[in-house]
């Protein structure tokens, strides 16, 4: 169970954190090595035969008691989107490359966040790490918000799985949710909802019909 300061009212994350990630990435990787070496391989070629370099792309972002990190992620749109555009995407943003779309939809351009979390930058299950400019400007509009950076920010969570991206108030509600009953177990179901949405490919659709709930 997690545990709360009184005096600060600020979040301590579990004990189990760390080593927990630690074992899931290394057993994960170990146990489906092939399908690993696959991916890891296999999209980097694809990216690469569809649009050319660079294959990694990476944000700077806010992670845990406001330290800055990088976060990487294969690349999904168009070379020089952010010159082009503005650094969010839109539905059906014309930046987006065909391969893009694919990754889109089964997450899997995150999936080099894995280095993240090796380094000790992010979890497996946490809030979604946000930009400083994103960060700042929720922290002026919504009271509150900042306590999700008692959290290390994670790959996936309640607020990714339960709530679209642009509703900024439900995100924080269930990020906060999350501290409140943050446990090992809690973060086996969310890694194994997030498998399956990633599985049936249906992380954009998934957005979509949550945005319509709103």
């Amino acid at each position: 169970m997690v545990k709360k300061s009184m005096s600060q009212g600020k979040v301590i994350a579990p004990l189990y954190k760390r080593p927990f990630d630690l074992t899931i990435l290394l057993t994960a990787h170990l146990l489906a090595l092939p399908i690993w070496a696959l991916l890891w391989i296999g999209i980097p070629i694809i990216i690469v035969l569809g649009d050319g370099y660079p294959v990694f792309y990476r944000q700077e972002r806010i992670g845990r008691k406001g330290r800055f990190f990088y976060a990487f992620k294969f690349r999904t749109m168009v070379k020089n989107a952010d010159v082009v555009g503005p650094p969010w995407t839109a539905p059906d943003d014309p930046r987006l490359t065909r391969v893009g779309r694919l990754l889109r939809k089964t997450a899997l351009d995150e999936l080099p966040q894995v280095i993240n979390i090796l380094k000790g930058e992010m979890s497996f299950v946490g809030p979604r790490p946000l930009g400083e400019q994103e960060h700042q400007n929720l922290c002026q509009q919504i009271p509150g918000f900042e306590k999700r950076l008692d959290l290390y920010p994670g790959l996936t969570g309640l607020a990714q799985i339960y709530t679209n991206r642009e509703d900024s108030e439900s995100k924080l509600f269930y990020d906060l949710k999350y501290a409140s009953q943050m446990s090992m177990l809690l973060d086996v179901k969310l890694i194994l909802k997030s498998l399956w949405v990633t599985l049936q490919a249906r992380w954009e659709r998934q957005r979509d019909q949550l945005k319509g709930k709103r």
